[in-house]
């Protein structure tokens, strides 16, 4: 399986949070355009402030959908839907679901067999 085979929740779910944390990295940068110089330009903000928000949005619905498939603790959803605010942490999140076992087949250790840290060493 690919790294952003969209067939699965689990994989809509990794493909929406590296997307939102992307478009988190595009609206920081359309705001340092915007604040840093004395005469700041608005369009990095009005470009990637609604490019966001959308992302956003498929994230945590995302999210909602993946913690009822997979059945996720409260706990763990509260925390999958937090990481939405920050910059970058819905990667943190996936990274931790993923080496807790919260992502199913994303977690599975033939998910990562073409790994180097999965391949059998020869003895």
């Amino acid at each position: 399986m690919g790294f952003f085979d969209l067939r699965s929740t689990v994989s809509r779910f990794r493909f929406f949070a590296v997307l939102e944390a992307l478009s988190w990295i595009g609206l920081l940068v359309g705001m340092a355009f915007k604040y840093l110089p004395a005469d700041g330009n608005e369009i990095g903000v009005k470009i990637f402030g609604p490019v966001h928000g959308t992302i956003f949005i498929l994230f945590v619905i995302t999210a909602l959908l993946t913690a009822r498939e997979l059945g996720w603790s409260a706990k763990t959803t509260l925390l999958a839907l937090a990481s939405s605010i920050p910059p970058l942490f819905t990667v943190v999140f996936e990274i931790w679901a993923v080496r807790t076992g919260q992502l199913g087949e994303l977690s599975a250790p033939d998910a990562r067999k073409d790994s180097p840290a999965a391949s059998p060493i020869a003895s």
